[in-house]
């Protein structure tokens, strides 16, 4: 086999969450069970989630509240082991790569269905690929950002399909191993986006280990258990159907909700402890699981084709003003390592850029000075009548951001730069993060455990979180940046990829664009009921084998 190695959020009360775990038998245990104790089948496991899902639909499922169902309910082709990372078989069996990437060849499983009983066949699997590789505009489906240079995809026979690319492609093996490229059935397939949204969970057809059973659009989304799933990816020890009878997914949005009811035993386990929770968790019934996400780290996105940050001397100002290590000690635990570049030091690609972020606060002071920004009487610098303003959004789904803009508002307001926090749901978020005359500076990060993440992340018409893009008019900014983050998407060698990513780093950084801050886990809080808890490999839980103890 050819293997690539390592190649508006609705919340509920205190109350709320009580009600919808009344009846759930999740009382806390003193100890866990023996180490040695054999896997029980049966009960349905709580989990507690701090937002709703929006859709499930695979390439726009990164998400964590949608990849958290959409990893459970779908398989992909290939595996991609969280440990090692490297991709095994699961629905595929084997691959082959021609020499420039442009040409895979899949050998396929003919045994598995779909939970509503369709098999999944050849035909079914390029209608899956094909759709996410060139999305449909009619029906407001995007193209998935995993995968690039799509051309189309064939039957060759029964069990084999072929895959071919307008370009190299060398990513695409750890694309469809990905959540972004879950499969689903052919009618599934045939939905329009608003029919991925909530409202439809139990019309979501896949074939993995769970199908959602029940939804309570905002709250609560729940699976069952396939009692006739076989078909896991081999290299697990486990096989055939999950333990789990099932899993509720609750949405408990206040972090005191959340970590106090897996604390007190009324619920298994929760996603997003808040660090200063995590003590709570040290005791021998309760446990953390901090999950590595691999991608792009947690940091900011200086929008530099605004003009208050277009000089390059203001956005390394923004830099040396802001002490990461204050942020990541006051805010944060071990868990959370201090960034030393763009990616997290387990990624693929990663280089570090460190001495680009270094904290100097006369240095930082001496820029502002050089690029003609002064102190006005108020404390704020202004030039040509214009003060150095910024508006840093609050990124709903990563940790203690407002905390973090707060921090940053503080000390960069030491410097004379007046910085505000765009507040809002993430509707109003979503809405605002196309405009650079509303947010100038993106908080955000993004797992991915390929080298592509790079490119997920900046490139101008994937996320393009730097708005080298400008949606209203088209516009390129920096069209050099674009042509390096695209060659990572397009070497086919691994030596190469490893290359381009660098040079897409060292320009990042060279240019000022971004401030990593920390490299962002996933962290999970669980109760010694919890046994076989496993996340794939950016940190979103897999179910298939946990069990519950006695």
């Amino acid at each position: 086999m050819s293997r690539l190695t390592r190649s508006a959020v609705a919340s509920v009360s205190a109350l709320a969450v009580v009600a919808l775990l009344a009846g759930c038998s999740t009382a806390a245990t003193s100890s866990g069970p023996d180490a040695d104790a054999e896997p029980v089948s049966g009960g349905t496991l709580t989990y507690l989630e701090p937002q709703t899902w929006t859709t499930l639909y695979p390439p726009s499922a990164g998400f964590y509240p949608n990849g958290g169902i959409v990893n459970n309910i779908t398989d992909r082709l290939l595996y991609q082991n969280p440990e090692t990372l490297e991709l095994e078989p699961w629905i595929a069996t084997d691959y082959t790569v021609n020499a420039d990437a442009t040409e895979y060849t899949f050998d396929l499983r003919t045994d598995v269905t779909y939970s509503d009983g369709t098999p999944l066949t050849a035909a079914n699997v390029v209608k899956n690929i094909d759709l996410y590789g060139a999305g449909d505009k009619d029906r407001a489906l995007p193209i998935s950002e995993a995968i690039n240079n799509y051309d189309r995809g064939e039957v060759v026979d029964d069990d084999t399909v072929v895959f071919r690319f307008t370009a190299p492609s060398p990513g695409f093996a750890q694309a469809v191993s990905t959540i972004n490229s879950g499969l689903l059935s052919d009618a599934t397939l045939d939905r329009t986006s608003e029919q991925f949204g909530p409202g439809n969970a139990t019309e979501i057809i896949g074939s993995g280990p769970f199908v959602v059973s029940d939804e309570q659009i905002s709250t609560q989304t729940s699976v069952t258990a396939r009692a006739d799933y076989d078909w896991a990816p081999p290299s697990l020890t486990h096989q055939g159907a999950a333990y789990l009878a099932g899993i509720d997914y609750i949405v408990a949005a206040e972090n005191s909700v959340r970590v106090g009811t897996v604390v007190a035993g009324q619920a298994d386990i929760a996603r997003n402890i808040p660090a200063p929770d995590e003590a709570q968790f040290a005791g021998g019934s309760l446990s953390l699981h901090a999950a590595a996400t691999n991608g792009v780290n947690n940091g900011l996105s200086f929008r530099f084709r605004e003009p208050r940050l277009a000089d390059v001397r203001v956005r390394q100002a923004l830099i040396a003003g802001i002490d990461r290590q204050k942020i990541v000690d006051t805010l944060f635990t071990t868990n959370y390592p201090l960034a030393t570049g763009a990616l997290a030091k387990t990624a693929l690609g990663y280089v570090d850029t460190s001495s680009s972020y270094a904290y100097d606060p006369d240095r930082a002071a001496a820029l502002l000075d050089e690029a003609g920004w002064t102190k006005g009487a108020d404390g704020i610098r202004q030039k040509d009548g214009e003060k150095l303003t910024l508006s840093f959004n609050e990124a709903l789904p990563q940790p203690r951001s407002k905390e973090v803009v707060t921090l940053i508002q503080e000390q960069l307001g030491k410097l004379g730069i007046q910085v505000s926090l765009f507040a809002g749901d993430m509707a109003a978020q979503t809405k605002a993060s196309t405009d650079q005359s509303t947010i100038q500076v993106y908080h955000s990060m993004v797992g991915r455990a390929d080298f592509d993440v790079l490119k997920s992340q900046y490139f101008s018409k994937n996320r393009n979180t730097l708005l080298n893009l400008n949606p209203a008019d088209g516009s390129i900014g920096d069209p050099q940046l674009d042509t390096l983050l695209a060659a990572i998407a397009s070497e086919p060698t691994t030596a190469e990829r490893q290359a381009a990513s660098e040079a897409a780093q060292r320009y990042l950084a060279e240019n000022a664009y971004i401030l990593p801050i920390f490299e962002e886990p996933q962290v999970f809080g669980l109760t010694a009921k919890v046994q076989g808890f496993d996340t794939e490999s950016v940190g979103r839980p897999s179910f298939y084998s946990t069990w519950l103890a006695a």
